[in-house]
This record gives C-alpha cells, structure tokens and sequence, in this order.
C-alpha cells in the first residue's frame, strides 16, 4: 500500500510537471507586451517547481530503490541537504522521536553546533519542536530570541533567525519534525514554501515507511536463515555451534576484504547457509567414524549443488545461492562441482571455504579429535593458492591472531 501511494505522488508530479512546462512554453510564445510580468513570474514559479520535483525524486529513489543500501543516517541528512537547498535555507535540523525516552532527538542538521546537538532532547508538548510534534500542525517563530519555549530548549547565540517547525507524519500520527531556519535575504516564508515543505516532509514520512518495512523483510529473513542453520546443525551433529561462528568470522572477513555494504549480508547469509545441502545426505554418512568410501564421498560432494537447487529460487537469495554453490572450489581449479579457478570463484565462496576448513580443523570430527591452532595454521598456510585464496588466507588469520573484534551483525536495527 505504502510503495503504491509513493508511486502514485511520483506520477502525479510528472504529469504536474509536465502541464507547468507545457503552460510555460505557450508563454513564451506570447509577444512580451502579452506576458509582461507574468512570464516572469512563471517562470520563477516552474523553477521553484523543478527543484521541489527534484527534491522529491531524490529522496523516492532512496526509499524504493535504495532501501536496503543507504543508511538512516545518509538518508535524514538527504532529507535536511534538500530542505535547506529547496527553500534557500542557511540552517535546518530534522528531530526523530525516540518512543523508549519519549524525546525528540536531532539525527541530521546542517549548521548546527555539535553542542545544540547533543543537548537538544524535546519531550512532546515542550517547546516549539515538541508543541509541531504533539499537534501536528506546522508552527512558524518569527522572533526565536523572544520565545521562552524555544529558547528553553536551544538557547544558542546561533540560532537568531526565524524558523519553521514542520510536523513529519505517517498515517496522523507523527514520529519527527524538520526545522528550517529563514534565510537573512527574505523576510517570510512564503506559501510556495509551506507547500514545498508540507510535500516533501509527505515523501519523507513515506520514504522512512519504506525503509521500515525493508527492514522487517530483512530481519524476517535472517531469522528464517538461522533457523535453517540450526536444522543444519542438528543433522551434521560434529559441527555444534559450526553455523555460528562461520557467521560472524564471514561478516568480519569479508569487511577486512573492503567487500561492498550490501554484499556483508550475503556472506553473513552464506556462511550461515553454506552447509544447508546436507538435509539432501544420509546422516549416516555424514556421522561415519571411519574412512568413506568413494561413493559415499561422491554423495557429500553433492550438498553444494543440493544447497543451491533449495536457495536459488528465494530472489533475495540468489547472491547467496552462488557462494553456497562454490564453496568448495579450489583456487588451483581442482575443487567441485565446477572446476572454476582463481577469481572466477565467488570472493565471498573463497571467504565461506577459508572459514568452512578452518572450523572444520578445529572441531572434532567422528575419525579424529580437534587439531590444535598451530597444526590448523599450518595447514591454512599450505593450502594459500592452492586449495584457498591467498589474500583471503591471510586477512583470516590476521584476524584469528587478534581473537576477532566484538561481533555486530550489522543487521539493520528499528526504526523509533
């Protein structure tokens, strides 16, 4: 419902766009003495527009196409950057309610001291921030320094020049306000920037729906993979907790690997998930004490294949499917199913196969015990270029040597 209204007001402003240029364009048809003041007034009008128009389809695009990419943070500071520039405003700050504290809080600002920032915490119904967010109406000061509210809660020499406060709102009910000061060069604001404002603080508010709602789909999703890694887990009983960590050591690898943002989450997802195609395999075999027979190592090797067959036709997936797929490829070309060599192997296979043989040399196993940190090492080291990536081969065992920093799944949080 949000994504069709948000696709809705972007098509009505094409089409408003549209009908403002045609106008504009019969106008300057027109003999001067027919248009006189007006054309000029037109066109000053179409300006105001197509920066409004641009405003909007800026922060759309983050909403539908970059929502699972773009930070909060980037995102509230896109929103003040194209406040400000829209209304030629020298200052602005946009407050995002925190429901745990129940205080308005600035998250992006421009030219605002970091002092006024850390200690600006509005409750609802105090100040003029705190009086827009509880009414919901927009509240414009003309004199700052004569206002007892505002002053209570800014009180800085730099904050002289009128304002607006703008209430952002989903569904009635408020969760910011966006404040933007007067620039020095006009005396009000005028209509056109009331209706400007009120229209993007809409797209906003929408936009921050979007990004919630990424986020749940995302949060869903990592649930269900962990699910799946415990059903993995529980049929490969040797590996206990082997999901886990490969989880947390591929997210800090593949960061010390300068791997893309949205790519750490599917490496964290792969890892998790590398092993998912041994629900296809006997568990007899998998639990065996002793030597397999070719066989029954021809069926282990199938798990990568039977990984991929249950994760590629999830869509979100399908960049994990890959590296699931490949996981046990060798950087000499001699590992299966494929036979794929060097860089033609996923990186962030090659990250999941370092963790995976690292793990597995550090567990005990149904034929043999745990083999110590120094014999593991050692046998990383030999297996660089040959069977793994060396660069992978050598940021995994820097980090083994610093006992890996605190682990945050850099999954997204909730939005207050």
């Amino acid at each position: 419902m949000v994504y069709l209204l948000s696709l809705v007001i972007v098509l009505l402003l094409f089409v408003l766009g549209a009908l403002l240029r045609k106008i504009y364009e019969l106008r300057l048809d027109k003999p001067s003495s027919e248009a006189g003041g007006a054309e000029i007034s037109l066109k000053t009008t179409w300006g105001k527009f197509d920066e409004l128009l641009t405003s909007l389809l800026t922060i759309h695009e983050i909403g539908i196409v970059n929502a699972g990419s773009i930070k909060k943070e980037e995102f509230y500071q896109t929103v003040v950057d194209n406040a400000c520039e829209l209304i030629s405003s020298p200052r602005g700050s946009l407050m995002i309610h925190d429901a745990q504290a129940d205080e308005l809080r600035i998250v992006a600002s421009k030219n605002i001291s970091k002092e006024v920032i850390e200690n600006t915490h509005v409750k609802p119904g105090l100040g003029i921030a705190g009086r827009a967010f509880q009414t919901g109406e927009t509240i414009f000061v003309t004199d700052p320094q004569q206002n007892t509210q505002y002053k209570d809660y800014i009180g800085m020499e730099e904050q002289k020049d009128p304002f607006i406060a703008i209430p952002l709102k989903l569904k009635d009910k408020p969760f910011g306000v966006l404040n933007l000061h007067l620039s020095r060069e006009k005396e009000s604001f005028t209509d056109y920037d009331l209706k400007f404002l009120t229209l993007l603080a809409g797209e906003t508010a929408i936009t921050l729906e979007n990004i919630k709602l990424y986020e749940s789909l995302e949060n869903f999703y990592l649930e269900m993979v962990q699910t799946l890694a415990r059903v993995i887990d529980a049929k490969d009983s040797y590996t206990g907790d082997h999901a886990g960590r490969a989880r947390m050591k591929a997210r800090r690898l593949a960061e010390e690997l300068n791997m893309p943002a949205q790519m750490l989450r599917y490496v964290e997802y792969a890892a998790l998930l590398h092993d998912i195609g041994k629900i296809g395999i006997d568990g007899g075999i998998l639990s065996k004490p002793g030597k397999l027979t070719q066989e029954e190592y021809d069926e282990i090797k199938k798990h990568p294949a039977i990984g991929y067959q249950i994760l590629s036709p999830i869509h979100f997936l399908g960049p994990v499917a890959q590296m699931v797929l490949y996981h046990q490829e060798w950087f000499n070309g001699m590992g299966y199913p494929e036979g794929l060599k060097g860089e033609e192997i996923p990186l962030g296979a090659r990250i999941v196969a370092t963790i995976d043989a690292w793990d597995a040399m550090r567990s005990d196993r149904p034929y043999r015990k745990a083999l110590s940190r120094e014999i593991a090492e050692s046998e990383l080291t030999k297996g660089s270029n040959r069977q793994f990536d060396p660069d992978v081969v050598k940021a995994f065992l820097k980090l083994e040597n610093t006992d890996w920093p605190p682990f945050d799944s850099g999954l997204p949080k909730k939005i207050a």
